[in-house]
């Protein structure tokens, strides 16, 4: 059996797993809990199924993680980090629960990863999932009302929709924290994975791994993945010592989008699998982590440890500490607005190896 003991009662809430799939074979599933991707099946070159991200197979595990890593979840309601966690709000200073160092982390210790969501199954293809954030839930103004939805296409897309609406101005950043690993999950690290990201430019970080505020271009660093190469090509590279790895921001150019308008961010190719993930967002950044805190202490869910960097992450996302870079994206929501975020992840194969620098 993949999953066990998923159906449980926390805090009153019911929580149980949902399975999305197409007519093409590719099945994605949830859990309530934190909104998570559990699994996601997609074929390889020849056709073979695997499960590419990882997770664990019990509820237990996601609920009281030796360390937390987000496994598949919803992050808000401010993804990424916002310094000494504070910000200033039409004239009033909010105090966030500090849970990474001085700084505030995904949403603090209690953020959207680890609450029960409201259900609706609207299909074999689709869900939705809705939560009501109260007032000053982790420092946060306002009651925020949240609505996600997931959708498989027939065209092997991951689609999630996100909105929100507040009584009271406020700001926010969802995304998506799934590590994946073309290879399968358990199947070595992610350093051999070749990646295209669509940015000129990031956002550097300080000491405390907080956007300085300046807007870099990536050539000539190891933020330069505007032609493909190899994650760890650069990834050990003397500037990249303070975050272990990437971590990093990444400014999107809006020169190429998909059908439905989204910008095109990242594409990922991996040569023994065949396997390739593309992504496009609404959103202006992107944040590439590689795996840097996973320490082979956590169990996935073919019985084998989470390799340090055995996943990646593509956060789509506003930048992090908006709220306190004015120069950056403003990510205030205010009362009567409507906040909407869109990104698709797209499944597929080649037979041909990637053109690489």
């Amino acid at each position: 059996m993949r999953f066990i003991d998923f159906e449980k009662e926390i805090e009153g809430k019911p929580t149980g797993l949902f399975v999305l799939s197409n007519n093409n074979g590719l099945e994605a599933v949830f859990t309530n809990f934190g909104q998570r991707l559990v699994s996601l099946l997609v074929p390889d070159k020849n056709g073979v199924f695997d499960d590419i991200v990882l997770g664990h197979s019990t509820l237990e595990e996601y609920l009281y993680p030796e360390s937390e890593h987000y496994f598949g979840a919803i992050i808000g309601r401010y993804a990424n980090r916002i310094a000494n966690g504070t910000f200033v709000l039409d004239g009033k200073e909010y105090a966030l629960v500090k849970n990474n160092g001085e700084n505030h982390l995904h949403g603090g210790v209690k953020g959207f990863h680890t609450v029960v969501w409201e259900t609706n199954q609207i299909s074999a293809n689709k869900i939705e999932f809705a939560y009501v954030s109260e007032h000053l839930e982790e420092g946060y103004p306002g009651n925020l009302k949240v609505k996600v939805a997931y959708i498989l296409t027939e065209d092997n897309e991951l689609k999630i929709i996100y909105e929100a609406v507040t009584d009271q101005n406020t700001v926010v950043n969802l995304t998506h924290h799934s590590y994946f690993n073309l290879k399968g999950e358990g199947k070595g690290d992610i350093g051999d994975h070749i990646i295209k990201i669509n940015a000129d430019y990031f956002t550097p970080l300080n000491k405390n791994m907080i956007p300085t505020g300046e807007i870099v271009s990536v050539i000539n660093t190891s933020m330069d993945f505007t032609i493909p190469k190899s994650i760890e090509k650069h990834i050990d590279n003397k500037e990249l010592l303070p975050t272990k790895g990437y971590d990093h921001n990444f400014i999107l150019n809006k020169n190429q989008t998909n059908t439905e308008g989204l910008i095109f961010a990242a594409k990922v190719e991996e040569a023994i699998t065949g396997r390739i993930l593309e992504v496009y967002t609404s959103e202006p950044g992107m944040q590439l982590y590689s795996g840097n805190f996973l320490n082979n202490k956590t169990k996935g869910k073919n019985i084998e440890n989470h390799l340090f960097r055995g996943g990646l992450c593509l956060e789509t996302q506003h930048f992090p500490d908006s709220p306190n870079q004015k120069e950056f994206p403003c990510v205030i929501l205010k009362q009567g607005e409507i906040y909407r975020s869109s990104t698709v992840y797209r499944f597929g194969t080649s037979k041909e190896k990637a053109n690489l620098i």
